[in-house]
């Protein structure tokens, strides 16, 4: 178990609930635990330190949304994924060296922030992409390469099954589905590179009651509060501190 201060701690409770709330579908919170393990573990290890937290919630949206999944689009795209978990298992262990990390995962958060933007306002711009295999199979790459190097192919999967037409409802169970299953499946690869150990799982096992919290929190917040509205409130503190992550408050002041 970490020796964390008590604002540490919160942190990790914050992480906790935002993974839950991202299962429940606020999928721009899923950046929040992604920045939140970044900052507690380091950029490497937090992927391996919050994939356990995903399975938990992803088991607990599955649960709350089975009956909604579509599964034609589950299998459509989870076979490439599973090669791009691949992918990024390599790029991990051979060619992304530790120092990039930092950077690496704060131009991820900020490149997805801005294309779950794009999604929010722009949604007619993914009715009119081709339901093709190419398409899907280019996503699900994407998807299997940014959820393995910064557990952050929630937006990325939005857009997907926004751009072919899903419903609030369905796109929330097929998301579950597909993401229990790939994240279920990155756990040996995780392993084998040393990013989930022992204390970490601890760790894991004491945040269960957040994560279960974001759950309901999620569940309740979906029939209370607007969506976009609070999408757009958490996107816009995802890409704050993406930009910090990149360096570019430092640049900026260094300007002053």
């Amino acid at each position: 178990m970490p020796h964390f201060t008590l604002f540490q701690w919160l942190l990790a409770v914050v992480a906790g609930l935002g993974v839950g709330m991202s299962k429940s579908g606020f999928v721009g919170v899923t950046l929040v635990p992604v920045l939140a393990m970044a900052a507690l573990f380091g950029d490497k290890v937090s992927t391996g330190v919050l994939l356990p937290m995903l399975c938990i919630g992803d088991i607990g949206a599955v649960i709350a949304f089975k009956r909604h999944a579509v599964w034609r689009h589950v299998w459509r795209t989870l076979p490439i994924a599973c090669v791009g978990v691949a992918l990024g298992t390599w790029l991990m262990k051979s060619v992304v060296p530790e120092w990039a990390y930092r950077p690496f995962i704060g131009w991820t958060v900020f490149v997805l922030v801005v294309l779950q933007l794009w999604r929010m306002w722009k949604p007619g711009a993914f009715e009119h992409v081709p339901h093709s295999w190419p398409f899907a199979a280019a996503m699900g790459l994407l998807a299997g390469v940014t959820t393995m190097m910064a557990n952050a192919a929630g937006p990325v999967m939005g857009l997907y099954f926004l751009a072919v037409g899903l419903p609030k409802y369905q796109l929330t169970g097929t998301s579950a589905w597909f993401f229990l299953i790939l994240n279920f499946y990155k756990l040996p690869f995780s392993a084998w590179l040393g990013l989930i150990r022992t204390d970490t799982l601890l760790f894991n096992f004491a945040l269960i009651p957040a994560i279960v919290g974001g759950l309901f929190l999620g569940r309740w917040l979906l029939a209370h509060v607007s969506q976009r509205w609070f999408d757009g409130l958490i996107l816009g503190f995802a890409a704050v501190v993406a930009l910090w992550r990149i360096g570019f408050w430092t640049w900026a002041a260094s300007l002053w």
